[in-house]
């Protein structure tokens, strides 16, 4: 689902769901890198298929560790983001770098099941295609959209929890003074 909202659903809800071990910027963000070579195909008028390289779980791999390596010096950006959105973040290499990866597996696999073209197990000479069609593309969307709504609740909850957190740590720190 090249250019869409749809991977941001169930990425968010994954995200927060996991954030103690996930990296919520670098894995939403790694879903939507993959889509890069979509849109360089695309420009280039290179043909079908769209979906190659990086829409495989070998050099998507590769693709989300080389993100999150990319994406290490903004890790203070993401920290500042993070504060807006009123939602703890701490982060260290390790956790970006797996967070990339499974943030490019997440949209690799949400493709596979949407797209024909998208061969998860590349270089195997397979031409199987194991998750397509596995639901119809309207689920897809329908799954995508419900998670997405599912993250916005996730969301509002972890910031007003946080924001708790802040006051009632607030509060004690004034009674030691």
């Amino acid at each position: 689902m090249p250019f869409t909202p749809y991977h941001f659903g169930p990425s968010g809800f994954i995200g927060l769901v996991f954030r103690k071990w996930i990296d919520i910027p670098v894995f939403v963000l790694a879903n939507v890198i993959v889509d890069l070579e979509v849109l360089v195909i695309i420009l280039l008028g290179v043909g079908w298929p769209i979906h190659r390289y990086i829409h495989t779980l070998l050099i998507g791999a590769a693709a989300g560790i080389a993100w999150a390596l990319a994406a290490y010096p903004l890790r203070h950006l993401f920290k500042l983001i993070m504060q807006i959105l009123r939602l703890p973040y701490q982060t260290g290499l390790l956790k970006m770098v797996i967070s990339g990866v499974l943030g490019v597996w997440l949209h690799v696999v949400i493709d596979a099941i949407y797209h024909w073209d998208v061969r998860l197990f590349w270089p195997s000479s397979s031409r199987e295609r194991p998750l397509y069609a596995l639901v119809s593309k309207q689920q897809v969307e329908t799954i995508c959209l419900v998670f997405w709504i599912a993250a916005l609740v996730l969301w509002v909850l972890a910031m007003l929890s946080h924001s708790r957190q802040k006051k009632l740590k607030e509060a004690a720190n004034k009674g030691k003074h």
